[in-house]
């Protein structure tokens, strides 16, 4: 999870905007997997998605 996270940050602050909306559905899928396995709680992953949301509109 947390590469990925990483790579979409790096994408945005590059302004690769085309490449970050491609690996948005990737970045939510494995956002939502550590939340379900238990690595994160719930909440925390529904903060996470939010922020990387507000991210791409800024």
């Amino acid at each position: 999870m947390k590469f990925v996270v990483k790579e979409y940050k790096k994408l945005i602050a590059e302004k690769k905007t085309k490449e970050a909306e491609k690996l948005l559905p990737s970045v939510y899928k494995e956002i939502d997997k550590a939340a379900k396995r238990g690595v994160i709680k719930k909440n925390a992953a529904s903060r996470k998605k939010s922020r990387i949301t507000k991210m791409k509109i800024s």
